[in-house]
């Protein structure tokens, strides 16, 4: 019988273990800050230097600098939805999705790249292209 627990007990921490390592982040709190137009939620994914492009105004900006560029998209062109059209998630550590920011001045291609550090996910570039 004891055999049989050490057996279990074994078999549940490789498991646990295999879970940890396994885990990866969803970009989801993205698409809803996105969604609502919240720069405030959205820049809590920033990495403290962000290259970002919104409507033709681009450069690298610290988070804080990217928040206030960020919110003052989202005043002059309020959500009407957005959805990820793309994603490219080859390489563990970096990965790229494409998505359409929907407003009553058009459509927006959104490119968004994300880098992984430890089991949290930073944007490191976030561009609004209109389409």
């Amino acid at each position: 019988m004891t055999i049989l627990n050490l057996f279990f007990s074994l078999i549940f921490l490789f498991h646990s273990v295999a879970m940890e390592k396994g885990e990866e982040y969803t970009i989801d709190p993205v698409i809803s800050a996105i969604e609502s137009g919240s720069s405030g939620e959205l820049a809590k994914y920033f990495d403290s230097s962000i290259s970002l492009n919104v409507n033709g105004q681009q450069g690298n900006y610290s988070k804080n600098q990217a928040e206030i560029v960020i919110r003052d998209f989202f005043k002059k062109n309020p959500s009407q939805g957005f959805s990820i059209v793309y994603s490219s998630e080859t390489n563990p550590s970096m990965s790229s999705f494409i998505g359409d920011y929907l407003s009553g001045q058009g459509t927006f291609k959104v490119f968004i790249k994300v880098s992984q550090q430890d089991s949290n996910f930073k944007i490191y570039s976030l561009e609004f292209v209109k389409g």
